[in-house]
């Protein structure tokens, strides 16, 4: 898993304890205001650090799905809380770099909603920068797939891609750049299947895919 970045909370003479580490969770179903009561809910989350938001999504090529947004407005779900998780000593260019690093272990052809998913990516990232996992509610009903994934229908168990093809934009402006995918039009899609699209990368503004760092 590596070593954790992490920093100690707080110092008697005031010193810096390094940048916060926050979750930011989102319902992705009404469900989750009744769901929560037995531990459960359908959520998207992403990790909250130097003031960007990243979360792992889902599409059809062999490229980093990790992607930017602003904290707490990540496109297509509704915002519901933050935790904060603890405090990483790096800057932002090493911090980036890490990312980059770490995209290689998430391509966006990879998603899978039980086994890889956005949660699995936040807790992974987590673990790596404060030695901390993400809460169990978050992810558990991923947990409890994994426990019963023969009962599951056969698209829950296999990677769930987004459909880009007529709308895919890339740039590259060097090192540590990011791919980015255009908007679109929501009604192209409107025949996406519903239990692949629940968990999918958001779809309705511009994300940032970050680049994997070529070795």
């Amino acid at each position: 898993m590596g070593a954790a970045h992490s920093s100690s909370s707080s110092t008697s003479d005031g010193s810096s304890v390094g940048s916060p580490v926050v979750l930011n969770v989102y319902d992705l179903t009404p469900m989750n205001n009744y769901m929560v009561w037995f531990g459960i809910g359908i959520f998207h989350s992403g990790i909250e650090v130097h003031g960007l938001e990243y979360g792992f999504g889902a599409h059809d090529y062999p490229t980093s799905g990790v992607f930017e947004v602003e904290p707490r407005s990540c496109p297509g779900f509704v915002y519901r809380c933050s935790i904060l998780l603890g405090h990483v000593n790096m800057s932002l260019p090493e911090f980036r770099a890490f990312l980059e690093d770490i995209a290689e272990d998430y391509h966006g052809d990879t998603y899978q909603v039980i086994s890889k998913n956005c949660n699995h990516f936040t807790d992974d990232i987590c673990l790596r920068l404060t030695g901390r996992p993400i809460p169990g509610w978050v992810n558990r009903l991923a947990h409890l797939g994994v426990m019963c994934s023969c009962l599951l229908p056969e698209s829950f168990r296999q990677p769930a891609v987004k459909q880009l093809h007529e709308y895919r934009s890339l740039s590259e402006d060097g090192p540590g750049s990011f791919w980015t995918i255009a908007s679109h039009d929501p009604a192209e899609s409107d025949d996406i299947d519903q239990e692949k699209e629940l968990l999918s990368t958001p779809s309705a503004a511009e994300l940032a895919f970050t680049k994997v760092v070529q070795r």
